[in-house]
């Protein structure tokens, strides 16, 4: 079992940069790939960032590939959310899970509270 929170979250104006962070317990953290997904309001949850179990690779959705940047911390059961040229489409809550990799994507097992980010025009 994992249990998830993360932090980071806030707000930020168009073009920033923050850097979400998710704090696992459990010993098995390295057992499980990692990754991001955000639900704006009235949206569904949808797929943000995934890093495999060593960490060694990374999966990304289009919407952010080349602003954000996903890695973990097997030492410490950490994983980081850098986001940076933020846009106010990316205003969501974030959230951190832990599951496995199917093909390019994060099947969720695992989840946070989520950590809400906020992007000004």
């Amino acid at each position: 079992q994992l249990q998830l929170v993360e932090s980071g979250g806030g707000l930020v104006q168009a073009g920033g940069s923050l850097r979400l962070s998710c704090a696992a317990s459990g010993r098995t953290f390295s057992s499980y790939s990692m990754g991001w997904f955000r639900q704006a309001p009235g949206k569904e949850r949808e797929f943000v960032a995934a890093v495999s179990r060593s960490g060694d690779r990374t999966y990304y959705a289009d919407s952010v590939k080349g602003r954000f940047t996903t890695s973990r911390d097997n030492a410490k059961n950490l994983v980081y959310l850098q986001m940076n040229s933020l846009e106010p489409e990316d205003t969501a809550v974030y959230y951190c899970a832990g599951g496995v990799l199917i093909g390019d994507r994060l099947r969720g097992y695992y989840w946070g509270q989520g950590t809400q980010v906020t992007v000004s025009s």
